[in-house]
């Protein structure tokens, strides 16, 4: 796979799932808190864990829950490295249950979703994709603005203060049955 391919991911999926418009992110807060914060987290342990960093995250997370839904598997070995690994991991630990045994549990006694089953998964993971698209294109917008890393310089003024430990926090949605 070629790097146009990788970023081809994010058109792909904002197709398929739709996107969050900017200014309407707060009926999105429950799900982009948790994904913005544990970003944040390890990007304050890991600064060269940076907004460029994140982008690449992204685009493996989408990667990784197409997989899921789908089951077409893509080796993505060649765009993984340590800095974007931390933050892919960061980011599915707020919703994954692949990724995070806490939502694993929680979504399997308080639904019904079959994390088997390819259909569910599809529609458990939208709300998670459109997030995930409305970061990636707020990391661009913070980007050309205050360069490479905009994003986190952003997200630290914004809510910087709010966030606090190393704990990775999750969400779960209440829609989901």
């Amino acid at each position: 796979m070629q790097q146009y391919q990788f970023e081809k991911i994010y058109s792909l999926m904002g197709r398929e799932f739709g996107k969050i418009k900017s200014g309407q992110e707060e009926a999105h807060a429950l799900m982009l808190m948790p994904i913005e914060s544990n970003a944040l987290r390890i990007h304050r342990m890991y600064p060269t864990s940076n907004s460029r960093r994140l982008r690449e995250a992204i685009a493996l997370a989408l990667f990784d829950i197409k997989e899921r839904y789908s089951g077409d598997k893509i080796n993505l070995d060649s765009f993984r490295d340590d800095d974007n690994a931390r933050l892919e991991e960061a980011v599915l630990m707020a919703f994954d249950p692949f990724t995070n045994e806490e939502v694993k549990e929680i979504v399997s006694s308080q639904s019904t979703l079959d994390i088997t089953n390819k259909t569910m998964l599809h529609d458990y993971y939208a709300e998670p994709i459109r997030c995930l698209l409305r970061i990636k294109d707020s990391i661009d917008t913070w980007e050309k603005q205050m360069g490479s890393n905009g994003y986190f310089d952003y997200i630290e003024q914004f809510m910087g203060a709010e966030i606090k430990g190393n704990e990775m926090k999750f969400s779960i949605l209440a829609s989901v049955q």
